[in-house]
């Protein structure tokens, strides 16, 4: 109605989408660290409560500069929300049930994800407005501020329990002391080659994933002609399968053992990125058939559940209850600065070369991923051998 034909629409939305994500990626670079310092639950609240706010800010105006501001302010608020509640974890869980513990709260991204949009999609089908959508998602997000801030604790020593059991081989297993600044938070997680190979695997699946997050509506209306609610619902697919994948993928991560993760990781890039040339050869014919969810859900299978491990189970094996926050942000952080890309460079390759070529540069993005992986697997497998810290 205002003269913006639909290939400007789509470059908008994903100005709109690269600035969130870039705002993401500069708090968990500058402000997850804080949780290493005034405690998990602090962090987590301040997500939950800043997350309600800017999404109600998104629904009070219609041009692109508001929308910018409030999913800038929405995106820097949540990102320091997932560090806190893995600082919170290194200190109510034992390393040997890292994996499965992980994979239950990556529902929350998941599950909740999955929920979010086929819920939206209903809502978007008997005729919500679309200031509607934003009511709905903030008044969810409050119910869950004011739940945590009234049950949530930061340790389970609080609850009278005994103390978690750290990863022997973290980073800072030499002492259990608090660290008491940025220098010695950070040292020992820059100067390791897995860590710093861990954030390559960040940046790889994060750019992956936050496409799909992102374009599975447009790529299921635009290209296989799905009406906008059916688009909506039916990209729950991608969230909805991969809960499950997490949950499989933790669980057996806790039972291989120490280096099971990069192993694990390892195979699920691979699969990736053939299911990712899969898509590249699937027709518009195709819309109405079994190929396009099956495609999608092949791939949020084998890359969703080794993606959780990134900020999160192997956060807590590099960083201990000291730096647990720190480590997750960086890994996050790294991940999501390129993922910056995801938004408006998938947006601009899709208009001008077809889904087609965004699915095929995707695949090249998992195979170099999966050659990273296998050098962690060597990498893990050899500090096992030899029962030191990660390398």
């Amino acid at each position: 109605r205002h003269g913006v034909g639909h290939d400007e629409a789509v470059k908008r939305i994903g100005d709109v989408a690269s600035i969130g994500v870039f705002a993401y990626a500069i708090g968990k670079l500058f402000l997850t660290g804080l949780g290493d310092f005034w405690g998990g639950r602090t962090s987590f609240l301040i997500g939950l409560a800043g997350a309600t706010a800017c999404t109600f800010l998104f629904s009070m105006g219609s041009s692109i500069a508001l929308f910018a501001v409030a999913w800038f302010g929405n995106r820097l608020v949540q990102s320091i929300a997932w560090a806190g509640l893995i600082k919170v974890s290194s200190k109510w869980f034992d390393y040997s049930s890292y994996g499965i513990v992980v994979g239950v709260l990556s529902i929350s991204y998941l599950v909740g994800d999955a929920a979010a949009r086929g819920s939206m999609g209903a809502l978007m089908a008997h005729g919500a407005a679309w200031q509607t959508l934003f009511h709905y998602a903030a008044i969810v997000a409050g119910i869950c501020f004011v739940s945590n801030w009234l049950l949530l604790r930061e340790s389970r020593v609080q609850a009278g329990f005994t103390e978690a059991k750290t990863n022997p081989l973290n980073l800072f297993a030499a002492s259990e002391a608090r660290v008491q600044g940025v220098r010695e938070l950070l040292l020992p997680l820059l100067r390791s080659r897995s860590f710093l190979i861990v954030c390559f695997l960040s940046l790889g699946c994060t750019i992956i994933r936050e496409t799909f997050n992102i374009w599975t509506p447009v790529y299921l209306r635009d290209y296989l002609g799905y009406t906008a609610s059916k688009a909506a619902g039916m990209s729950a697919i991608f969230p909805g399968v991969g809960a499950v994948s997490v949950l499989a993928s933790g669980w057996l991560s806790d039972r291989l053992g120490a280096h099971g993760r990069s192993i694990i990781m390892l195979v699920g890039l691979g699969a990736t990125a053939a299911a990712l040339l899969l898509l590249t050869s699937m027709p518009a014919s195709a819309a109405g058939t079994l190929l396009p969810p099956l495609a999608i859900g092949a791939i949020a299978f084998c890359l969703l559940g080794p993606y959780s491990y990134l900020g999160g189970a192997f956060a807590l094996d590099f960083g201990g209850k000291q730096a647990s926050a720190a480590s997750s942000g960086i890994i996050d952080g790294v991940g999501y600065l390129g993922a910056v890309a995801a938004g408006d460079s998938v947006a601009r390759v899709s208009v001008a070369f077809g889904w087609q070529r965004v699915f095929t540069v995707l695949a090249g993005v998992s195979v170099l991923a999966a050659l990273a992986a296998a050098y962690l697997c060597y990498l893990s497998a050899k500090a096992v051998r030899e029962g030191r810290h990660l390398p």
